[in-house]
């Protein structure tokens, strides 16, 4: 972090907190703006207390942020008080967490390839495989045993495979084993679960604690967990479009369309939860989300609640 000063950083948390609360008056608005446009450090501040405010929101109970709040009453003739508990706490988390950047599991930064928020990798394997990494991506790689091996930790990969090599290719997640049959295929992982897209060909895919394996064919989908095979199911339209920094969104939840633009987003990107289910289609930037969002049909009921370019929220029109 740059060197801003103890009161500003104080301010900010402050202001991040009273904000958070839900409770926030509309004159604390106006005064929050006022407050980061009056000097260059409190903008640098905010930016800065945004990466780390994302570790707070994942690891913090919302009921231990609301007690701050309470018992340092947000106001700005409590600012102080409020800041230094709240900076204890964000030290707290922040080294309970072991300093980690973007919510990550600590083992995406033993992987032998990783991608940061918003940056996609190329990788061109020794047997001319290429292996293209989304944002947010952990993998390793083991070519020096009988079987040439990926293991995917996290995030998604676009895989063509290559054929400088007889050796078995194999794609190993936490949930099950996939191995292609001279393809071209997506893997991504979705929670405790794995979903495989095949592209081109067929890909041989099997649950990691059951037997049953099944070919799914070009032009299909299946969700794995470590017992099941889940259904069969039609790819979704411009499953690939990642990798030409787009994104398609057909029938898509205004959710799922806000946390994959958030993915390739520095700061703090949120959605109302009233909004969640609105459906959406459309061809969106990955790369830059403001032009994204300003994209949303003028149909849609919402409006951009912007505090600063680190801090956007999609909230009800009416709100």
């Amino acid at each position: 972090m740059s060197r801003v000063s103890a009161r500003a950083l104080d301010e900010a948390i402050a202001w991040q907190l009273c904000l958070d609360s839900g409770e926030a008056t509309e004159q604390e608005r106006h005064e929050f703006r006022r407050w980061l446009g009056a000097h260059p450090e409190h903008a640098q501040v905010w930016q800065q207390l945004a990466g780390i405010d994302q570790h707070l929101s994942a690891a913090a109970p919302g009921h231990a942020r609301r007690a701050l709040l309470r018992s340092g009453g947000v106001r700005r003739r409590s600012l102080h008080r409020v800041a230094g508990n709240a900076f204890a706490l964000v030290l707290a988390v922040g080294l309970g967490l072991g300093l980690l950047a973007q919510q990550r599991p600590l083992g995406d930064y033993l992987a032998d390839e990783m991608t940061t928020s918003g940056e996609h990798r190329e990788l061109r394997l020794p047997d001319h495989t290429i292996v293209q990494l989304n944002s947010r991506t952990a993998l390793d790689i083991d070519f020096d045993g009988p079987q040439r091996r990926l293991y995917l930790r996290s995030g998604e990969i676009l895989v063509k495979t290559g054929h400088a090599d007889s050796r078995p290719f194999i794609v190993y997640t936490g949930q099950g084993r996939l191995q292609p049959l001279g393809t071209r295929f997506l893997v991504r992982r979705e929670g405790e679960s794995t979903r495989l897209i095949v592209l081109e060909s067929a890909v041989a895919a099997e649950p990691r604690s059951a037997s049953g394996e099944r070919i799914i064919q070009a032009g299909e989908q299946v969700r794995i967990d470590r017992q099941h095979l889940g259904p069969t199911q039609a790819a979704p339209v411009g499953a690939e479009a990642w990798s030409h920094g787009m994104l398609v969104a057909d029938d898509m939840p205004l959710a799922e369309l806000i946390d994959s633009l958030g993915e390739y987003r520095s700061g703090y990107l949120g959605l109302d939860p009233a909004l969640a289910n609105l459906r959406i289609s459309g061809v969106f930037p990955l790369n830059d989300s403001d032009k994204a969002l300003a994209a949303l049909p003028p149909s849609l009921p919402v409006r951009i609640e912007r505090f600063s370019d680190w801090w956007v929220r999609v909230v009800p029109a009416g709100d």
